[in-house]
């Protein structure tokens, strides 16, 4: 018997509120009404950051950090071309201080007890004579042996390859060895990169899943630009198709909300809750 989706596992990424610290990122919790965040870390690893009495203060208040997120040196996300050639792990001259990025963000993550941590790698080659193939499994393995030694799963944000061409890195990274690696699956990315229909992608991901973000988009009209990110129901992902998938899997893990655009993000995250746990309802 399949497992129908509950609101209960409803999250917010903690920079969709745009809050400045951990009081602020309360207040609009409170505002939305969610208990569950997924924390970026990167502020974190600055020992005078405001960030640095998040936990204590999200306990006390009854929220929960569910997950965490970290970036990457000198990511432009300008268009298509310029997150292609700076994103992620993939440029030789960040990789260096992205390196020491990755020992902070598994220190911090532990501290907070978590066990998933999402992150986008960078575009992944799809073809193994790629040059860049090989050094992105040298290098992401050696990042997930640093996430390993302290329990962590490293997550891989969806959207800049094909399902099949993740599948197939992930395979690769299996068999080198690093077994604490998954998917954070975004189907509103796989639409925003123009890289595969969602529910699809979804379905041939599913073995890899562990956490899911809740955004809906538009695919763009013009090869090699940026599709439209809208409100939840806006967009072209079918949410009770999704919902399905996840049901069909037994999926149990976290959903999480992450609205990137727009000038009301209360607002739209409100209307994502509403419209989410309504398809939950009656898919």
């Amino acid at each position: 018997m399949s497992t129908p989706q509950k609101p209960e596992q409803i999250g917010i990424c903690s920079w969709s509120t745009h809050a400045k610290g951990p009081d602020e990122l309360i207040e609009r919790l409170d505002q939305i009404g969610l208990k569950n965040v997924q924390l970026a870390l990167n502020g974190l690893l600055d020992a005078d950051s405001p960030w640095q009495d998040i936990q204590a203060k999200m306990s006390a208040k009854g929220f929960n950090i569910v997950s965490g997120m970290f970036g990457t040196i000198g990511e432009d996300y300008s268009t298509v071309e310029t997150i292609r050639r700076t994103g992620g792990v993939v440029p030789d001259e960040t990789w260096e201080g992205n390196w020491k990025i990755v020992q902070g963000v598994a220190k911090v993550a532990h501290e907070l007890g978590l066990e998933l941590v999402s992150t986008h790698a960078g575009f992944l080659p799809h073809d193994d004579s790629d040059p860049n193939f090989q050094k992105l499994v040298d290098r992401i393995s050696q990042i997930a042996v640093e996430f390993s030694n302290y329990g962590l799963s490293l997550l891989f944000e969806t959207g800049q390859e094909t399902a099949e061409t993740l599948t197939h890195f992930i395979e690769a990274l299996i068999a080198n060895g690093s077994a604490n690696v998954g998917v954070n699956f975004d189907p509103a990315n796989m639409i925003l990169y123009d890289m595969g229909e969602p529910v699809e992608s979804l379905r041939a991901l599913m073995p890899h899943v562990q956490q899911i973000h809740i955004k809906d988009g538009i695919r763009t009209t013009v090869k090699g630009e940026w599709g439209k990110e809208v409100p939840i129901g806006d967009g072209e992902v079918d949410w009770n198709a999704f919902l399905g998938v996840l049901a069909v899997h037994d999926y149990t893990g976290n959903m999480v909300i992450e609205r990137e655009a727009g000038e009301d993000r209360v607002g739209d995250v409100r209307t994502a809750i509403a419209r989410i746990t309504e398809a939950m309802r009656t898919s």
